[in-house]
């Protein structure tokens, strides 16, 4: 197989005989935004929408851009209104919070962003400890430099541990030796949330 190009949306709508609808600068972000938040399209509100265009294309053999519009207005004549009545309220509250966004807040949001939100983000090992150590219900402590230089992170009760992420079986160094047991985590890419896992055979009581 070879490629033979990239088709962008600009070509997908000149294939189609359809002309891009033009908004102001901005304002589409805002309304997807607000969508977002309001969840006004979910398929509850306007309908399954991939499933609804498999079923009008196996009803229209040559369908153009006007043959959806009636389709899709005949099916779900309400959905229009439904959506707008979960956006436009959303659309308030963006306008009211833009009014309070000034140079103060954002050395707010810059400081929450580059500071706290890296620091917890990247530096996650004391709180997995922390967690580890509820589990078994014993006190922890973070190590010192040279406990770090032997691959040790942190001690559940009196027993050395090692955290690394989930990945870290793959990609490790072949030379590297970890003597402890290593505490593994995964990050949920949407939530952000850590789901940690431990050793079978972790007992800090004994």
């Amino acid at each position: 197989m070879k490629t033979i190009g990239k088709i962008n949306t600009d070509y997908i709508y000149a294939a189609n005989d359809t002309v891009p609808r033009e908004f102001p600068k901005y304002t589409t972000q805002l309304m997807n935004l607000a969508n977002s938040n309001a969840q006004g399209t979910r398929p509850n509100v306007v309908g399954p929408m991939a499933t609804y265009f498999q079923e009008f294309l196996d009803e229209i053999p040559a369908p153009s851009i006007e043959d959806w519009e009636n389709w899709y207005t005949d099916r779900e004549p309400a959905a229009k209104e439904r959506a707008k009545a979960r956006i436009l309220p959303q659309i308030e509250r963006l306008k009211e919070a833009i009014q309070l966004i000034d140079e103060s807040l954002v050395d707010k949001w810059l400081d929450d962003l580059l500071i706290d939100k890296t620091y917890n983000g990247l530096y996650v090992q004391k709180a997995i400890i922390q967690k580890v150590s509820e589990h078994f219900d014993v006190p922890f402590a973070v190590s010192s430099a040279a406990d770090e230089s032997k691959g040790i992170d942190g001690y559940i009760g009196g027993t050395p541990i090692s955290v690394k992420p989930e990945s870290y079986e793959s990609l490790k160094k072949s030379k590297e030796q970890i003597d402890v047991p290593i505490v593994t985590y995964k990050v949920n890419k949407s939530s952000r949330n850590i789901e940690v896992f431990i050793p079978s055979d972790l007992d800090p009581h004994e």
